[in-house]
């Protein structure tokens, strides 16, 4: 008797394995995902990196060109051995801190205390975080470095133990004040990446909760929320963070924020994170008002999920591919406004460094008796490649999510 061939079976396939599949197909699209992971590695391993400290100056070498040889220099002067003798500054400074916290919260808590008395102990809270601050960070800042938090203190160090002495040499120039154009290039980068991550993260997660609760609610709720959309678009949003940036950024209100460990990179995250999720909120929205009536979500309801389960956990993962693309293009909008803040000095401030920041050191320095050149070709290089990079792997994601290219 004949045996009845077997008939193969197909392997399904999910939607983001197809979506991968297809993505690898876009030359454009993968090596702008290359070219990303090697930034944001590159940003986050600079303090590993054999560079020259960012805040270092060499004063006979202002303004100086591109030096192509020697490729390495024995430069690099940081003294390891006064971590140790820190320690005991350390731990004092760390002690009277907590003293001041103590007293600072005793003082609120007082009936008796007066608002003269409260601000008082708010400024010797700030004093005593100052002065840890100061002896944590001084090995890292006599060598040139800006305020560094625990992770980068530890590469700085593994940095002294593998390289020494020996830095890259000035490779694209030095700016104005003789610090190294590439290493703030690189330390500028993960300023930049920072803040376009975060705010961007900021804003998804405004835009996909609210577009996600206006699209389910319907009815009124809906139409109310969407006009309050409507009413937040017609205002000029540049204006409004400059107005903002600038009050919080006067002396008392600066003050009072930084009793809290907050600064205004801090800010910055969440005001311009803050208005960036209008767009967001509409296409989420418009996705939701499609899946509402779908049959899973007909199944939630009449097995009793609350509504709260039904939009998080049943519709909003339905719409991470387009939550995804829309992220990647975001991203740049973020950097590239952070650029233009950072250009009018309303960004970040010295001695943090970012990408807009270089720009606007460059401009400053531009004569009509010479022009020097690197300072604006190589920060902007930068910036336009991680800004391409973003937009050619958003049109990359977008195409392959599209289930209409399916087969192309």
């Amino acid at each position: 008797m004949t045996p009845t061939p077997t008939q193969p079976t197909e392997t399904g396939v999910s939607l983001t394995q197809d979506a991968w599949r297809r993505l690898k197909k876009s030359w454009a699209a993968m090596a702008s995902l290359g070219t990303l992971v090697a930034v944001v590695l590159l940003a986050f391993f600079t303090p590993l990196l054999p560079l020259a400290p960012p805040d270092r100056d060499e004063t006979p070498l202002m303004l100086t060109g591109p030096v192509v040889w020697p490729p390495l220099v024995e430069a690099f002067k940081f003294d390891a051995a006064q971590i140790e003798t820190l320690a005991e500054p350390i731990a004092e400074a760390k002690s009277k801190l907590r003293e001041a916290l103590g007293e600072y919260s005793a003082t609120r808590r007082s009936t008796d205390a007066t608002d003269d008395e409260v601000e008082e102990k708010a400024r010797q809270v700030l004093l005593a975080r100052a002065a840890v601050d100061s002896q944590v960070q001084r090995p890292y800042a006599s060598a040139g470095f800006p305020k560094l938090g625990p992770l980068a203190r530890l590469m700085v160090c593994a940095r002294y133990a593998i390289f020494g002495e020996w830095e890259l040499n000035s490779v694209c120039g030095r700016d104005k004040l003789g610090r190294d154009l590439l290493s703030r290039i690189f330390w500028g980068a993960r300023v930049s990446l920072i803040v376009g991550f975060v705010a961007t993260l900021v804003s998804l997660v405004i835009g996909v909760t609210y577009g996600a609760v206006s699209g389910y609610a319907g009815g009124w709720v809906d139409d109310l929320m969407m006009r309050i959309v409507d009413v937040l678009y017609s205002i000029p949003f540049v204006f409004l963070v400059i107005f903002i940036i600038s009050i919080l950024s006067e002396e008392s209100v600066k003050e009072r924020l930084a009793g809290y460990g907050i600064d205004r990179i801090t800010i910055f995250y969440f005001v311009v994170g803050a208005i960036y999720w209008l767009t967001m909120a509409r296409v989420v929205r418009g996705q939701v008002v499609s899946l509402r009536n779908e049959q899973y979500v007909e199944a939630a309801r009449s097995l009793g999920v609350s509504q709260t389960a039904i939009v998080f956990r049943h519709l909003v993962p339905n719409l991470l591919s387009i939550v995804l693309v829309y992220l990647t293009l975001t991203i740049p909008r973020v950097i590239l406004f952070e650029a233009f803040l950072s250009f009018l000095g309303l960004g970040v401030e010295p001695p943090d460094v970012s990408w807009g920041l270089l720009a606007n050191e460059g401009i400053q320095v531009i004569t009509p008796v010479k022009i020097y050149w690197w300072l604006i070709v190589f920060p902007s290089v930068a910036i336009g490649a991680t800004l391409f990079a973003l937009n050619f792997l958003g049109d990359g994601l977008r195409d392959a999510f599209d289930p209409r290219m399916k087969g192309r």
